[in-house]
């Protein structure tokens, strides 16, 4: 017998009479299913405004500094990815013009991240980092079985080192592709990976270790330099040459525009690949990512596979096969729209208003700063050791009465005790939305010093639930 929640999700739709198109009558006892396909066809304007009305229902993008995705790009980009929505970019035969900005790209972030041979990239586009690292990890655990060939056939298991602070893609990674996950815990102020942490967890069974230039718990960036020293020093201890894989995906358009002098990328000789989303400080609407390997060794080419059922000889590494060109276009777009000034402009603009909030925040006298925006445009904050009648995750509930979108969560293993949140500042971010925000939470501490005591915790961190 169905609940009263599961009637009212089973309600159907009732169609206003004036959404008709011509005849207002017609309408008025017309009745949708929500969840399976109507009887009969309606007029575009009143299935496009029933949409409408119910994506009245979900947040502002603009005020939401929960995601690292765009929300915002120049109406020239919106226009263009509309006018190529429908060109199927696998189809390269087809549409050679669109493959080829792909091939500018690749080359163009081979010159970013100062490959060692940038006029013969060897690298791709993806549906988001996410992608893009499997598509990395899947190299580090084909190159690993050629070196261990014996070993694996008698049943030696890889694994892979990260941080607990890494993004999910890479737990799926390990589980999809049977790989062990070996996840150095957090340590008093330590939240990411440290150089002599991942050397540890090394042993002869480990295809690599992921560093994150950026990582989502707290915007800092691991010292991947100092891993792949640490990882050099192991090699000459043991034999183990473990490779590394930049995890990028913020901060592979951050650092090369403003920190040019911090080594992470190519220029260290362990570095085996890396991986960034072009939608996320690329500038560019979800999705698009790009994966690039230091040259044809660090790929195998028994993964790449070549198809000619779409014309020519077309050669893939992808995990998926049909997406739109609308993404790869648009990314073109900005990298000729802002050339590298350009960037570095945007991103440098973005880093100040990180920086200038986190400061206001911190100047309200409740709140710790863990990070200061001051690498990725990202931070992270507590609430301070006197601070007893609300927690941050009552800070983050009030604030959607604003609109404002900033998640509570609470650091994996070892600093489970550590509730954060954290604001995510991205180009369309202005000081005067930054000012809006501090004023908006000014105005809400005397209501929370008001609490008995704090009222939500982890389980109430959002009203959204699978």
């Amino acid at each position: 017998m169905a609940s009263e929640g599961e009637k009212g999700r089973q309600r159907p739709l009732w169609v206003n009479p004036l959404f008709g198109a011509t005849d207002p009558v017609s309408g008025a006892k017309t009745v949708l299913p929500r969840h399976r396909l109507p009887d009969s066809p309606m007029t575009p304007t009143t299935a496009a405004r029933l949409i409408r009305d119910e994506l009245m229902l979900d947040g502002n993008p603009r005020l939401n500094l929960a995601t690292f995705v765009t929300t915002w790009m120049e109406p020239e980009a919106h226009a263009l990815m509309g006018d190529t929505a429908d060109k199927n970019f696998i189809d390269r035969d087809e549409y050679p013009a669109t493959s080829d900005m792909e091939r500018r790209c690749v080359a163009m972030l081979a010159h970013l991240w100062n490959a060692s041979d940038p006029d013969a990239p060897v690298g791709t586009s993806t549906i988001g980092s996410s992608e893009a690292c499997m598509l990395g990890g899947m190299a580090l655990k084909r190159r690993w079985i050629h070196r261990n060939a014996d070993r694996y056939a008698a049943g030696a298991r890889p694994n892979l080192v990260m941080g607990t602070n890494a993004q999910v893609c890479w737990k799926k990674f390990c589980n999809y592709w049977e790989v062990r996950p070996r996840l150095v815990p957090m340590e008093g102020d330590r939240f990411h990976l440290g150089a002599e942490q991942a050397a540890e967890a090394c042993d002869e069974d480990t295809i690599g270790v992921v560093a994150i230039l950026g990582s989502t718990m707290d915007g800092s960036y691991e010292p991947v330099a100092e891993i792949c020293a640490a990882l050099d020093a192991l090699r000459d201890r043991t034999g183990w040459d473990v490779p590394v894989h930049v995890d990028a995906a913020s901060g592979g358009m951050i650092a090369p525009f403003l920190e040019p002098e911090l080594e992470w990328d190519f220029r260290l000789a362990r570095v085996a690949s890396i991986n960034t989303s072009g939608h996320k400080y690329g500038l560019v609407y979800p999705g698009i990512g790009w994966v690039m390997w230091r040259d044809e060794e660090a790929l195998p080419d028994e993964l790449v596979e070549r198809v000619n059922y779409l014309g020519g000889d077309v050669p893939t590494f992808t995990l998926n096969f049909s997406r739109p060109g609308s993404q790869v276009i648009a990314q073109y777009y900005y990298f000729l729209r802002l050339g590298h000034q350009g960037y570095g402009a945007v991103q440098r603009a973005t880093r100040e208003v990180a920086m200038y909030l986190a400061e206001q925040i911190e100047a309200l006298g409740c709140f710790r700063l863990l990070t200061r925006g001051d690498e990725l445009p990202v931070f992270a904050l507590t609430t301070t050791d006197d601070v007893t009648r609300f927690s941050v995750f009552d800070v983050s509930r009030r604030l959607r009465e604003f609109g404002w979108i900033v998640p509570a969560y609470t650091f994996p293993a070892n600093r489970e005790d550590l509730a954060v949140l954290r604001v995510v500042c991205r180009n369309g971010f202005s000081l005067d939305l930054a000012d809006r925000l501090v004023e908006d939470l000014r105005s809400l501490l005397p209501w929370l010093r008001k609490q008995p005591g704090p009222i939500y915790g982890p389980d109430d961190a959002t009203s959204f639930h699978h």
